[in-house]
């Protein structure tokens, strides 16, 4: 492949399996991507730790062989940032991890974000923040670090989140956008700051948080010896970017009501536009990376991670033997089995615990001997977008408009599995090829630095649609009494632990 050359924005995504940089022309097109992995620790059930040092020096090392293989007269107009999120580390006066990263799935502090949801009342915290507190959440996890690991809480100037670190690494400036500080549940929705009281309430100073600024603006340059380092030119501008699932609704072409994002990934994040927060307790709530509205969020935790389980397990490799799964096939099979799975359900929480719903675990029950791993595999497919029709109508019921579901990211291109969540939730599911997340952030990057007019330039330009899959209205009868059995499954004690 020749070397891209020309005007290219890049974007740096600090993911859940690894970080990446992706390179992109004016246009939207993904011209490279470079991506170095890090592993996530479990020491104890529910937790969910990684080494915060690798979000940074992983992201640098894509960013710099990523600029190694563009030609030599390629100018990279700007940098664009995200990542996890809420993800957090605490860091010390010089920039340093005073201990290891929690991820968004480390589900330790429950009992403090408990102590969060008394103290407020879940109507009167989700009216502050937009969020219902749970162990998912920044704020509840720097609760538990102060009262379980008290050295590291004190050696801690500032909390920050992997997107958070890695611009302190390009920039040397410590600053976060409102996607991100709206997850930590001390950032006030609707006045869009800090609230002082929530934050004098638990005795934290305001400055362990960063300054907020907007996901749009340019936040400082790479420094020099960072420059020379990655084999950038001098005074490249650093875009501050957002939170993944935003920045994903954005590539998506997400910026009015009525279509609905769906960033299908190691988990799935599912944002619809709002012009207000709903009055919906499980509706969660981010300021758009773009300005103006609102997104609304649901999400859930292992939704491409168990069909990755079940592909490795069933679909890799020789029996005994794991290796790379057989998506073709996977795929394949999996459309050959009628809707309904032949009876078989899958509830697929397989990361000990859901966001909203820690104690939830993952099952498979209806399991007979005529039942092979295509009937399985679907199960878990129809599980997941059993699920996601669940979240559609929390927002439906807090009067969101839905009336279409866009999806990228890596399993969006199993077009077996768009067709059932099609079916499923009754709505025309769009693909966006490739990965809107990274697209969105180039996009940011590009609205940054002037290279487009506004959003609508932006979208115009960048985005580009696969032709829509239509649910079939014959099968709607059927998914809704699977639903139904469903639910039934998930409300029993038999998938609690």
């Amino acid at each position: 492949m020749n070397a891209p050359a020309g005007d290219v924005l890049v974007a740096i995504d600090v993911g859940t399996s690894g970080a990446r940089t992706a390179v992109f022309d004016l246009e939207g097109h993904r011209l490279l991507e470079v991506r170095r992995a890090y592993p996530t620790a479990a020491p104890q059930e529910g937790w969910a730790e990684q080494n915060a040092r690798l979000w940074r020096t992983c992201s640098l090392s894509a960013v710099r062989d990523a600029v190694a293989a563009l030609a030599p007269r390629t100018r990279v107009r700007a940098i664009g940032l995200t990542g996890q999120c809420p993800s957090v580390v605490g860091v010390d006066a010089r920039g340093e991890p005073t201990g290891p990263g929690l991820i968004y799935r480390d589900n330790r502090a429950v009992a403090e974000a408990d102590e969060l949801r008394a103290r407020y009342g879940d109507a009167g915290i989700h009216a502050r923040t937009g969020h219902l507190p749970a162990a998912f959440h920044v704020g509840a996890k720097v609760l538990w670090l102060r009262r379980h690991r008290r050295a590291e809480f004190a050696a801690t100037a500032r909390f920050l989140q992997p997107r958070d670190l890695v611009v302190r690494a390009l920039t040397g400036v410590e600053v976060t956008d409102g996607t991100h500080a709206a997850a930590t549940l001390f950032w006030d929705i609707r006045t869009r700051a800090w609230s002082a009281d929530l934050l004098a309430d638990w005795d934290l100073d305001p400055s362990v948080f960063p300054e907020v600024r907007g996901s749009w603006e340019v936040v400082g340059e790479v420094r020099p010896d960072v420059a020379r380092r990655l084999g950038l030119a001098a005074g490249v501008p650093v875009v501050l970017g957002g939170a993944d699932s935003q920045a994903c609704a954005l590539g998506a072409g997400v910026v009015a009501p009525g279509a609905m994002s769906e960033m299908a990934g190691s988990s799935t994040c599912l944002n619809a536009v709002v012009e207000a927060p709903l009055p919906i307790l499980l509706v969660t709530h981010y300021p758009h990376v773009v300005p103006g509205p609102y997104t609304t969020e649901t999400g859930i935790n292992t939704t491409g991670l168990a069909v990755d389980w079940i592909a490795r397990l069933a679909y890799g490799g020789r029996a005994g033997r794991p290796g790379p799964a057989d998506w073709s096939r996977l795929d394949a099979e999996v459309a050959a089995v009628e809707p309904g799975s032949g009876g078989v359900l899958a509830v697929p929480v397989l990361g000990d615990g859901e966001r909203t719903d820690p104690d939830l675990r993952g099952a498979l029950t209806g399991l007979s001997l005529r039942h092979g791993r295509a009937s399985l595999a679907r199960a878990i497919l129809e599980g997941v977008a059993f699920e996601m029709r669940e979240q559609i109508d929390l927002v439906r019921d807090g009067g969101a408009r839905v009336s279409e579901l866009r999806i990228s990211g890596g399993d969006a291109r199993l077009r077996t599995w768009n067709r059932i969540k099609a079916d499923v939730t009754g709505l025309p599911v769009i693909a966006i090829p490739g990965d809107a997340a990274v697209t969105g952030v180039a996009m940011l990057a590009g609205l940054g630095a002037g290279v487009y007019r506004d959003v609508a330039d932006a979208v115009g330009r960048c985005v580009h649609a696969d032709p829509a899959v239509e649910p079939d209205d014959r099968l709607r009868g059927r998914y809704d009494d699977v639903f139904r059995r469903y639910r039934a499954l998930v409300d029993s004690t038999e998938v609690r632990r």
